[in-house]
């Protein structure tokens, strides 16, 4: 499972290779209201998601995201932590 990391990832040096656990804490919008599936996805960061489509995120790969939320949600709120 891969991901792109943000701005705030790279702080001048890359963090391709970094691995985190993703959750899904929430909605984003209201097209659909309860997205998170209760679980968690590990991902390693392999690339740049430049601002400003991505700030002080992480941007999963479809199937990444499809482990912790509705695919339809589209964007939700999450909480990581770097385990690797």
């Amino acid at each position: 499972m891969i991901a792109a990391g943000s701005d705030v990832f790279w702080s001048g040096g890359s963090p391709c290779d970094q691995v985190y656990e993703v959750t899904c804490t929430g909605a984003t919008n209201q097209g659909v209201p309860h997205p998170c599936t209760g679980r968690s996805v590990t991902v390693k960061i392999v690339d740049l998601c430049p601002s400003p489509a991505c700030r002080g995120t992480i941007d999963l790969s479809q199937e990444a995201f499809a482990v912790i939320a509705d695919p339809n949600a589209g964007k939700v709120n999450i909480e990581y932590r770097q385990i690797g």
